[in-house]
C-alpha cells in the first residue's frame, strides 16, 4: 500500500473555497479505483495548511488517478488559490495481517 502526503498552504481568504471544493471531491476521489481512503488536517497554528493523507493501492492507482479528469479539475480549481508550492511524499507500507510496517 503507499501512503501519500501532501502539505497545500493556501492564500488566507481561500480557506473556506478549498473546504467546500474538499468536501465536494472527497467522495470522487475515495470511489477512484486504487484508493484506499483520505483524510484531512488542517495545522492548529497555521490555519492556511492542510495536511491531506490519502492511502492507495499501489504507485500506479496513485498515477492513475493524478492523470484523471477527477484530479485535473480539482487541482486546477484550487491551484489559483495556493501561497506556497505544495509538498508531496509518497511512502510504501506493508502489511502481513496484523501489522503495518514502513520499508
Amino acid at each position: 500500500m503507499l501512503v501519500r502526503i501532501v502539505k497545500l498552504t493556501f492564500n488566507e481568504e481561500s480557506m473556506d473555497f478549498f473546504f467546500q471544493e474538499f468536501d465536494k471531491s472527497k467522495a470522487h476521489i475515495t470511489n477512484f479505483k486504487g484508493c484506499r481512503g483520505m483524510r484531512m488536517l488542517q495545522d492548529m497554528n497555521q490555519k492556511n495548511i492542510v495536511m491531506t493523507y490519502s492511502h492507495w493501492d499501489d504507485e500506479n492507482a496513485l498515477n492513475n488517478y493524478r492523470n484523471s479528469q477527477v484530479f485535473l479539475r480539482l487541482w486546477n480549481k484550487i491551484k489559483p488559490h495556493f501561497k506556497d508550492k505544495p509538498q508531496a511524499w509518497s511512502h510504501e507500507i506493508y502489511f502481513d495481517g496484523f501489522h503495518i510496517t514502513a520499508d
